[in-house]
């Protein structure tokens, strides 16, 4: 598509005043007819001069004055008279009025466009000047700092309160645990032998299902997305730049300045262009040593600092829920600060958005890990993730039953996440929660077979404390989708119901258990069958049996060939050490347990940076900028 003719003037201009390159406005003006936007965005994307020297010439063009919103604060309570929602679209903000009432607005995007906007919406006794868009944004979060902050912690709560879990339980809920309580404890006076029977019957049979359903969901998940994911491919690789959607990308940190150029390479490197990305660095205000590395690294103009008032619950998914106001894009996805996308990741859940259902909302893409074989640990972790994203979600799509998101490679439809209220900040597994959540609104959970490569944790402290995490909002979902049973079966449906108490309940309820049935094992080896028959009749002592050796081996059998999915075979073997993995998971769980009781909504922080292969990495992404900027 030919440039317009703004942008083949403002070329000209910044050409005959020195601010670029012939080779630089040529290639410029190649990808903005390339990608179908304007000169400007792309210069913005690149880094051949400064976000403030390419406002400076703007201003100029239109022959208008150049504000510094940073040196020279607006009226934040005049900017508050005003809807932020539009002022964000438009990306204008009023910043003073004159003594004889003339109102002086800024924009970033001056035009014929936003001049009839100004219009519309300020009226016309206006004075327009031009500001960056970093100091729009700013001004606009600075003004909203109180709404916005309350709105990012509170919607949900207020809006869907059934649906958040800042009740950790409810009055209903306290009154049947009370009970199940009661009525075990007075079988355990009244009729012990009999209450251990009824309960080693329950669990021996829980056990079994679980089993079963895992091995359901590897069974479907195998062979359930080689049509979809070519056709996927297929379509991903003729869409054109120009027909692409914006994309806000958020991206989460907390004291995480290292991996920021590991970050912002694996962005650039995406296949897309760059012009159409609105990419957020969403970061604790307080958090001034992340702010100073993203400062330093002078990046493109896409990129933008989204600075999260401090309030409490200081998690994640309030910390997105904020930086979701600023979002420009038709689509969003979280990237974590280490995370790598395969370069056609985007245009990839295009396609899928494509081809699927309308009411899908939102297309889960996979996670593993790019240093698996670091040690035991990371080994294990890819195991886990190659069973989990590899083959059991793609068995819960088939299925059509809830399915638990992962905390990060979750691409939204932007109006069906504003609809739902976005992240729930009281739930510290938000994402889990929200894929449960989209299912009983009606919409759908795709997943495409798209890869995000992280860092797996090389620590044993510092992967207990993210799965219990993990584990902890996994019971926080459980509790928060059980409490109307009866909705959740008319929403779910029964299959759905059951991939829930399995999925969510059964991951939960086995870390938990597993101490028991292990402690039952060891007296049985100690002492003998004569110690546990009375509590074990017959069919209940086969049917363990099974679960003992025909269910942890299928789990240790489907954990093997995991990884073959990738051809990484030689991680394999490696998958006989599970039951170690599962001893760390009931470490976790008890955690879990603990905090949920006297600190839900406690965020434990994971610490990344800690590979041995995280220095070459940012090694080679400050080297990969350097030469991009040159």
């Amino acid at each position: 598509m030919a440039l317009d003719a703004e942008s083949e003037a403002i070329g000209s201009l910044l050409l005959d005043r020195g601010a670029l390159t012939v080779e630089q406005l040529d290639a410029a003006e190649d990808l903005a007819e390339d990608w179908n936007v304007s000169l400007v965005k792309v210069l913005l994307s690149r880094r051949w001069l400064t976000a403030h020297d390419l406002y400076r010439e703007i201003a100029f063009y239109h022959g208008l004055t150049l504000v510094d919103l940073i040196e020279d604060r607006a009226d934040d309570d005049l900017i508050r008279q005003y809807d932020p929602v539009v002022m964000n679209q438009y990306m204008t903000v009023p910043i003073g009025r004159a003594e004889d009432g003339t109102l002086t607005v800024a924009t970033s995007r001056p035009g014929p466009r936003t001049v009839l906007h100004i219009r519309e919406v300020y009226g016309t006794g206006v004075t327009i000047v031009v500001a960056s868009h970093f100091d729009v944004s700013w001004q606009l979060q600075r003004a909203f700092r109180e709404k916005h902050s309350h709105e990012a912690v509170f919607a949900l709560a207020e809006l869907d309160p059934d649906m958040s879990a800042q009740n950790v339980v409810t009055p209903p809920q306290i009154l049947v645990i009370y009970l199940l309580v009661s009525a075990l404890l007075l079988g355990l006076a009244f009729a012990p032998v009999a209450t251990l029977i009824v309960l080693n019957v329950f669990l021996t049979i829980f056990y079994t299902g679980n089993f079963l359903f895992k091995a359901l969901l590897v069974w479907l998940g195998g062979a359930a997305q080689e049509t979809s994911s070519r056709a996927i491919a297929a379509e991903a690789s003729l869409l054109r730049d120009e027909d692409l959607p914006i994309y806000t990308v958020l991206v989460p940190m907390f004291r995480e300045p290292e991996v920021l150029p590991i970050l912002a390479q694996a962005l650039r490197n995406l296949d897309y262009p760059l012009a159409k990305l609105d990419i957020k660095i969403v970061l604790e205000e307080g958090d001034h040593e992340t702010i100073d590395a993203a400062r330093k690294l002078d990046l493109e103009g896409v990129f933008e600092i989204i600075r999260v008032p401090a309030s409490h619950p200081q998690t994640k998914p309030k910390a997105c829920n904020f930086a979701l106001r600023y979002a420009q894009g038709d689509f969003l996805v979280i990237f974590d600060a280490e995370d790598k996308p395969e370069p056609d990741q985007l245009k990839k859940v295009i396609a899928a958005f494509n081809q699927s259902a309308p009411n899908t909302a939102c297309i889960q893409c996979r996670l593993n890990y790019y240093n698996a074989r670091e040690n035991w640990l990371t080994r294990m972790f890819t195991l886990d993730y190659s069973l989990w994203f590899d083959l059991m979600l793609p068995g819960l799509e088939r299925l059509g039953v809830p399915i638990p998101l992962g905390g990060t490679s979750n691409h939204f439809r932007m109006d069906v996440l504003r609809e739902l209220n976005a992240w729930d900040p009281f739930n510290v597994t938000e994402d889990a929660d929200l894929g449960i959540r989209l299912t009983q609104k009606g919409y759908r959970v795709g997943v495409i077979d798209s890869t995000t490569f992280e860092e797996a944790n090389v620590s044993i402290p510092n992967w207990v404390r993210q799965r219990s995490r993990w584990i902890k909002g996994y019971m926080q979902t459980f509790l928060v989708h059980s409490r109307r049973p009866i909705h959740l079966w008319q929403s779910v449906g029964t299959a759905g119901i059951f991939g829930f108490i399995f999925f969510i309940g059964g991951t939960v309820l086995s870390g938990l258990l597993n101490p028991v049935f292990w402690s039952i094992f060891a007296i049985w080896l100690i002492f003998g069958t004569e110690v546990i028959s009375p509590y074990f009749p017959l069919p209940v002592l086969y049917l363990s049996l099974v679960n003992l050796l025909a269910g942890n081996g299928l789990l240790i059998y489907l954990t093997m060939v995991a990884p073959f999915r990738r051809r990484w075979t030689d991680l394999a073997p490696w998958g006989i050490t599970v039951v170690g993995y599962w001893v760390l998971m009931t470490v976790a769980s008890y955690k879990a347990l603990s905090q949920l009781i006297f600190n839900p909504f406690y965020w434990e922080k994971t610490q990344h940076g800690l590979s041995k292969h995280t220095a070459n990495e940012v090694a080679e992404a400050s080297a990969e900028a350097t030469e991009a900027a040159q």
